[in-house]
């Protein structure tokens, strides 16, 4: 032992550490929903891992309670879905930490109004993809890049942009269709996803969603109230009787008259998109008419309402898929009419009051389809799918009662036979109809 106590001259000698005696890094706090900043339709439990919106369709905003790892998987199982509603899931994240933010300075939807704030990214996944029991997870690469997986598929890629360097929450909206979620454990993602090729058919479908959102409204809409009258008030200088299609279309159609919008092309790649020349009025009926290529066929017809002015959009980013426009900043909404169409079908659809949308098909019972935001003016949109040659604008002038309407063109006469209805054409001058048990 040398002077100072110390071993060979000064030199320090120790035991080398064991693994196994290294304190391990602090496991980071479970993921769980923020606790204060959500939106005021959001119910949560008290684990703060499962939420549910009480009502509507939006308002319905959540973040996690800490940030998110990159590459730190965000899991979801949906636990209930809603059908009336059209939209679903949006996810994404946000730069901002949610403490700072308070509650009612959220805006009613992820996309397309929280986005538009610095700091936040988000987007709506596919309707199809977000059923009931649905395991859903999106992480955070180490370059911005945003990827999704349902169940055990392989990854999506969803977007990209997002910082890195800086910490990141994750932003959940509870959104139309999806009326409840749950947060599972997060997991790191797998290593074998690290450097193996994902699939690329969300990077197909952002880049026409993107094309799409390249044009901006050339001029702001007036901000409306809810309320159907004031609404009609300030439209009414808009709002002609005479309801016909717009001159903004899809490429594969063509517009014979004003009434009258044919499927020019046939072809899968064609956009077969038609849109009203004008809002609807709160409570207008629309009735269409429908043509098919072959009797023998049956055709099928998506329908929805914009809040985009066609007016302010170029026909060639029109998408193929109308799905493509939901991440647009403007509200869309779309569905599916659920019984196939035979030649000659008439369908009527109304939008009311309470934003709830009824179709009926050749007179029968309207039933509700879908509810839509009506508190900003909606243009209607159709979307002529595979064996529909073509749709005709019917032009029924509306009437503010909600009995009675004159129909100034047609009436339609249902003659009930065993198998189907017969349907008859009669022009007339004015004819009362009793519309209360349809509408």
């Amino acid at each position: 032992m040398c002077r100072n106590g110390w071993p060979d001259g000064g030199t320090l000698r120790h035991h080398p550490l064991k693994v196994s005696m290294c304190p391990p890094l602090p496991a980071p706090l479970p993921l769980c929903f923020h606790a204060n900043t959500k939106g005021s339709q959001i119910v949560m439990d008290k684990t703060q891992r499962s939420v549910r919106r009480l009502a509507s369709f939006c308002n319905a905003i959540t973040f996690t309670n800490r940030p998110v790892r990159v590459y730190e998987q965000v899991r979801l199982k949906i636990t209930k879905k809603q059908g009336c509603w059209s939209g679903a899931l949006r996810v994404g994240f946000s730069m901002v930490d949610p403490s700072d933010l308070s509650s009612a300075w959220l805006p009613r939807f992820a996309c397309p109004d929280l986005v538009s704030e610095r700091g936040f990214w988000a987007r709506a996944l596919p309707e199809e993809q977000c059923e009931e029991g649905t395991i859903l997870s999106f992480w955070l690469d180490n370059t911005g890049r945003v990827f999704y997986r349902v169940n055990n598929s392989p990854p999506i890629f969803f977007f990209g942009g997002v910082p890195v360097g800086e910490p990141v929450w994750a932003i959940i909206d509870i959104y139309g269709l999806t009326r409840g979620v749950q947060l599972l454990d997060s997991k790191m993602v797998p290593a074998e996803y690290l450097c193996t090729t994902v699939t690329h058919e969300g990077m197909d479908e952002w880049h026409l969603s993107s094309s799409c959102s390249e044009f901006d409204l050339q001029e702001d809409l007036p901000s409306f109230s809810s309320s159907p009258n004031a609404l009609n008030s300030v439209l009414s200088r808009q709002l002609n009787d005479d309801l016909h299609f717009h001159c903004v279309h899809g490429n594969g159609l063509r517009l014979l008259t004003e009434h009258i919008a044919v499927r020019y092309y046939n072809r899968r790649e064609d956009c077969a998109l038609a849109f009203t020349h004008r809002p609807l009025r709160c409570g207008e009926c629309v009735f269409l008419k429908v043509s098919l290529r072959s009797s023998a066929l049956n055709g099928f017809l998506s329908y929805g309402f914009t809040s985009c002015n066609p007016a302010h959009i170029n026909p060639k980013h029109l998408p193929v898929n109308p799905g493509d426009l939901l991440d647009r900043k403007e509200f869309w909404a779309f569905s599916c009419l659920t019984s196939p169409l035979v030649g000659g079908d008439i369908i009527g659809f109304r939008a009311t009051a309470e934003g709830e949308v009824l179709v009926s098909h050749n007179g029968g019972r309207a039933c509700r389809e879908m509810c839509v935001d009506n508190s900003t003016p909606l243009w209607m949109i159709f979307h002529l799918q595979t064996h529909i040659k073509q749709i005709s604008i019917l032009d029924l002038p509306n009437s503010s009662t909600k009995n009675i309407f004159l129909i100034a063109v047609f009436s339609v006469i249902a003659v009930l036979t065993r198998n189907n209805f017969q349907f008859t054409l009669l022009r007339i001058s004015q004819y009362p109809v009793m519309l209360c048990d349809y509408w």
